[in-house]
């Protein structure tokens, strides 16, 4: 839309939050960019109704989070994402927290309580940016984890956090950003330049490179899946899990209290 509206539109954010990401480095940049490209960034704001006045103009209604104070904005066009709410049933269940997220170590991606139960995906509780690579990296740990518990071995695959975020900065053009556990950025969270040839080469790459991975996880082939596919992933025991040393985190705090 920045690049095909007309010149006198204007491009607007609304949320009721106080960021765009919680990845504080992407959302520092992409403040940045919307402050370059002149698009109103409004926190704060929950949009409570969309309605239609006496001429047929389509007016959303806007909640201050904090004053509780309401305003009414018109608008052409709009993209709304509604708010999230957690499943009544896993509530119910006792599987969630007070977030209402499913309730799973970080690391082992097993339920804190109960034993048998995995978790991944947009579900889990603990802080991340949840995107489809970030599920795909959790996807083998899963994998490992649930057939080493039925097994009787220990749940012994780590989760490093892992997840990443292509940034569209135009029709052709993108960057992105990648993190691990505690917004770490990775060795190549953001290297990418906004602009010129460096940025559209990686738009071209970054779509194809996304087209694969959904291919692969879509093909139905009778393999051991992503990321090896030949074979399954293997991962060190807890005691000699290098991510987990250089973190500071001993076995005991990863493994189940039941184990």
């Amino acid at each position: 839309m920045q690049e095909v509206a007309s010149a006198n539109s204007r491009l607007q954010y609304w949320t009721p939050n106080n960021h765009i990401f919680s990845f504080p480095y992407a959302n520092e940049v992409a403040l940045d960019e919307c402050h370059k490209r002149g698009i109103d960034v409004m926190f704060g704001w929950e949009m409570t109704e969309v309605k239609r006045d006496s001429i047929n103009q389509k007016i959303a209604v806007f909640k201050n989070a904090e004053t509780g104070e309401t305003i009414e904005r018109p608008f052409e066009t709009g993209c709304i994402n509604p708010t999230s709410k957690p499943h009544q049933y896993l509530i119910d269940a006792g599987l969630t927290d007070s977030t209402g997220l499913v309730d799973v170590n970080k690391y082992t991606l097993q339920h804190n309580k109960y034993e048998n139960i995995f978790a991944f995906g947009d579900c889990v509780n603990f802080e991340t940016t949840r995107t489809q690579a970030g599920a795909q990296a959790q996807n083998p740990i899963v994998k490992n984890n649930v057939l080493n518990y039925v097994h009787g071995r220990e749940v012994n695959a780590v989760y490093d956090g892992y997840t990443f975020l292509p940034m569209l900065l135009g029709h052709s053009y993108a960057t992105s950003f990648s993190h691990t556990h505690d917004y770490e950025p990775t060795t190549w969270n953001h290297f990418v330049p906004h602009h010129g040839i460096f940025s559209k080469v990686y738009f071209g790459r970054m779509l194809k490179s996304q087209l694969g991975s959904v291919e692969k996880y879509t093909s139905f082939n009778k393999d051991h899946g992503p990321p090896y596919g030949h074979f399954p992933a293997e991962y060190d025991a807890l005691e000699h899990n290098e991510y987990l040393q250089g973190r500071g985190v001993t076995p005991e705090q990863v493994r189940h209290p039941d184990a």
